[in-house]
């Protein structure tokens, strides 16, 4: 039976979905208005919760293009990751990443790849680190990547490698249903990530990504399973990309019948649903909650404009040749 987190911890991760959504918005908008654009994970936040908040301070975590809630969910300030995207010095990377490189090494984020499937081919690497002394004692590394990326080689060597090796790696498929604009069902059966990981040896667990609860619960079992054995385990969430491959797109390849019957398993509805069930917020609470997220988005954005630009002077900064 799925465990029921306290008052606390259940309003916690309604905020922080909540914040992860309207941060997301914020940069379609900005997107329209002339900023860069970005691939969001609108419809996925209870993935990043659940997951991130299972982890500890000495985990370190591999990111993939849709990673701002990975990055708010591990504590990113919305501001500065604002303005690294509008390419301003007091972002996390000091302008250079634009929205789909973001690292925040205080934070244990070591890296976001853009290059699809590109975080499961560093992933094995920060884990044997990790398992080599180079982090934190009893640390793992959770990477996050999408069905599309499963369909690429680089899924089957990275688990072979981490089972071989005994890396303390938590695989983590968002599996949300589209993979860049061709469904999934287009290009694998139906359990086909499930199998195709489990084959390899690893304890593989499929849950509900659209439930923060369930994923929370699954994490820390598998996290658990890990930190004892020393070897790699396997989440598969299955959740839905509300929003096209990247800003702007139009969707017109969705089928909208679909596209609904996602929309009505919203997590963030879902989520407020249960806890208004539960007693825990009423819709004076819920109405006060968004507004004081509106106005911390609304902040972090007059920071990020205010944000100066990088000097001509440092281009060549950190650049390795």
């Amino acid at each position: 039976m799925q465990a029921q987190p306290n008052t606390d911890a259940a309003l916690r991760r309604l905020e922080t979905m909540q914040l992860i959504r309207a941060y997301e918005l914020a940069l379609v908008e900005l997107q329209r208005a002339g900023a860069p654009g970005t691939c969001t994970s609108v419809g996925q936040e209870a993935c990043a919760v659940g997951v991130i908040e299972a982890l500890d301070a000495r985990d370190r975590i591999v990111s993939n293009h849709r990673s701002a809630g990975h990055l708010i969910a591990r504590g990113a300030e919305p501001r500065r990751l604002m303005a690294e995207v509008l390419g301003r010095v007091d972002g996390y990377c000091g302008g250079r990443s634009g929205s789909l490189h973001i690292s925040a090494q205080e934070l244990g984020v070591v890296l976001t790849s853009t290059i699809v499937g590109g975080e499961l081919s560093m992933a094995p690497g920060v884990a044997l680190a990790q398992k080599m002394g180079k982090g934190d004692p009893g640390g793992i590394v959770a990477v996050f990547f999408g069905d599309g990326a499963a369909c690429e080689g680089i899924f089957h060597e990275a688990l072979n490698l981490a089972v071989l090796w005994q890396l303390p790696l938590l695989f983590v498929c968002e599996n949300n249903q589209w993979q860049a604009f061709v469904h999934r069902l287009e290009t694998m059966a139906e359990a086909a990530i499930a199998d195709w990981a489990r084959g390899h040896g690893l304890m593989v667990e499929t849950v509900d990504g659209n439930d923060v609860d369930a994923v929370q619960d699954a994490a820390a079992r598998a996290v658990a399973q890990i930190r004892a054995s020393g070897g790699p385990a396997f989440l598969e969430l299955s959740t839905y990309r509300q929003r096209g491959h990247f800003e702007p797109d139009d969707q017109t390849y969705v089928d909208p019948t679909e596209l609904r019957g996602w929309l009505r398993r919203d997590p963030i509805r879902l989520y407020s649903e249960r806890l208004r069930a539960r007693g825990l917020i009423d819709s004076a609470g819920l109405t006060a909650l968004q507004l004081r997220i509106d106005a911390s988005i609304t902040a972090a954005l007059a920071y990020a404009q205010t944000s100066a630009w990088p000097s001509p002077e440092t281009l060549t900064e950190y650049v390795y040749a």
